[in-house]
């Protein structure tokens, strides 16, 4: 999501990414509690920021599994999860060979995910981190179409092999259901000026387009008093809406007391209120059912600190939750 004056996008990743911090790294690896031979789950790896820390302290019994939608991130991150990598299968998954002796075997799985219930095995986990922020190497590319702040096509595919581009949603589908999907998912309240704008505009093909159309409806709402760029919400609804964002969350949270053996840790950090919303209900439902325990009755935020490091963390809420 991008906030504020749009200069400042939460974003996950690794060592290799210039300029990407991981946010709140300390604090969710301190909350996982790796322990060491233990096997570990990272649902959103991106470059490999938070798995390497995971991996620097499970040693050579540890295992470590990865989670990307992203191909590119994938391979990013092998590189980053050194020891060395050898590819398992066209796009599905990836092994790290062990030539360390105090290196985890490191497992990179090409899914989303909501796929973690199937593709994992039930309490075999000690513990599950999901980063949801968007990957500093889908942001800074503008060919991927995820930030306004350059020219390319409207993309936003967080796998770019498969499902509706952002092009084709906001091209194609009905000016009610587009209204919906900004107001929904991007929490604008000019959701319907903006769906009428654009379907006058029709066909869009590029963030620029978008952004000078979306700006040009919002602006008699004296868009210039707001904290944020007035495409924000908007491209944030249609990132979440070509990803099916939510629905994916709502699968990992559903899954994760299977996944997680007694005494695992569960780790979220969101973005926005509509993730953490979800992240909140799930963790709350699972300790009236007696499967969590919870670790922070309050989201986590950044430090002070942290977020004159690195603005992008101030939106950032990590909640953590142990298996019961």
């Amino acid at each position: 999501m991008e906030t504020d004056s749009g200069q400042d996008i939460p974003e996950r990743g690794g060592r290799g990414a210039v300029g990407h911090v991981p946010v709140l790294l300390k604090e969710a690896i301190d909350f996982l509690a790796v322990k060491p031979g233990g096997t570990y789950l990272d649902a959103t790896v991106g470059l490999g920021g938070h798995s390497l820390e995971i991996a620097k302290r499970l040693g050579a019994a540890g295992h470590l599994i990865g989670f990307d939608k992203d191909a590119a991130a994938l391979a990013r991150a092998a590189v980053s999860l050194q020891p060395s990598a050898v590819s398992e299968g066209t796009g599905t998954r990836t092994t790290i060979s062990d030539q360390q002796t105090d290196f985890p075997a490191v497992t990179l799985m090409h899914g989303s995910f909501a796929e973690v219930g199937e593709r994992v095995a039930p309490a075999s986990l000690d513990g599950l981190l999901a980063d949801l922020g968007v990957s500093s190497l889908q942001l800074g590319d503008p060919a991927r179409g995820f930030s306004f702040q350059a020219e390319g096509p409207l993309d936003m595919r967080m796998n770019p092999m498969s499902g509706d581009t952002a092009e084709q949603v906001v091209n194609h589908i009905d000016e009610r259901e587009l209204a919906d999907v900004i107001y929904e998912f991007g929490e604008e309240r000019r959701s319907r000026r903006i769906a009428r704008a654009i379907v006058r505009s029709r066909p869009i093909r590029t963030t620029t387009q978008l952004v000078e159309v979306v700006a040009a409806a919002a602006r008699s709402m004296k868009w210039k008093h707001e904290r944020i760029h007035p495409a924000t919400r908007t491209f944030q609804a249609l990132r979440i809406f070509v990803n099916r964002e939510l629905d994916d969350l709502k699968a990992l949270m559903e899954a994760a007391p299977r996944v997680l053996k007694p005494g695992g840790r569960l780790v979220v950090i969101s973005f926005h209120s509509l993730e953490d919303r979800i992240v909140k209900d799930a963790m709350r439902a699972g300790a009236k059912d007696m499967n969590f325990r919870l670790l922070t009755k309050k989201p986590l935020t950044a430090s002070e600190d942290e977020i004159q490091r690195n603005p992008r963390s101030r939106s950032a809420k990590m909640r953590a939750a142990e298996r019961m």
